[in-house]
């Protein structure tokens, strides 16, 4: 909805005060009370950048983004870790990361208990309870539970093998026959892992 006069702008202040949302989003219905808000919203379905870094010439939907990717060519990194000091480039990234000298484990399974520290790790998690495999491979239709298993699966069908053993130069589709094949050279015995030790 867009304001054409002075009353209608008054108008729609006082929705806003009045805690409405009268501006209606027509492809996923979701509502905001500003104007401003919903506009940034509408990119989202539009596809819109129009904010691009002078730098390397990459599109961004939002002004906020585009600052954020700027600081990867000024290496500004103003989120620091109070433990290691390590710095980090976005406040989100900082909370993950504090998670490693917490231990903390906020996001519980309701089925098995197995607590995870991010949300996302969680999801994944419950792939296994629920049997989802949203990750298919267009060549055979094969599903996977994670994007990382389908990428490994693809190689069966493009040939590639990029995990090489720096003693022999030999090539391996996934890291763990990698790691296998290198006991060869140390000497060391190779120990299966259980399957929860593998996924967790």
């Amino acid at each position: 909805m867009l304001f054409f006069c002075r009353k209608e702008y008054d108008e729609g202040n006082l929705r806003h005060t009045a805690g409405e949302k009268p501006y209606i989003c027509t492809v996923c219905h979701r509502s905001f009370s500003r104007l401003s808000n919903f506009k940034r919203h509408i990119i989202i379905h539009t596809g819109e950048k129009p904010y691009s870094c002078n730098e390397c010439h990459k599109t961004f939907s939002t002004n906020c983004n585009l600052k954020l990717h700027m600081r990867t060519h000024t290496g500004d990194k103003p989120y620091s870790c109070y433990y290691c000091h390590k710095s980090f480039i976005q406040l989100c990234h900082l909370k993950n990361h504090l998670i490693i000298h917490t231990g903390e484990k906020p996001f519980s399974c309701y089925c098995c208990h197995k607590s995870f520290s991010r949300s996302h790790s969680l999801n994944v998690h419950m792939r296994i309870h629920t049997g989802e495999k949203p990750y298919s491979c267009y060549h055979c239709q094969k599903s996977f539970n994670t994007v990382s298993s389908l990428n490994v699966h693809k190689r069966i069908h493009t040939g590639q093998s990029p995990y090489h053993c720096l003693h022999c130069q030999k090539s391996f589709k996934n890291s763990s026959n990698l790691q296998r094949h290198k006991m060869i050279h140390t000497g060391e015995t190779f120990q299966l892992l259980s399957l929860p030790e593998v996924l967790y």
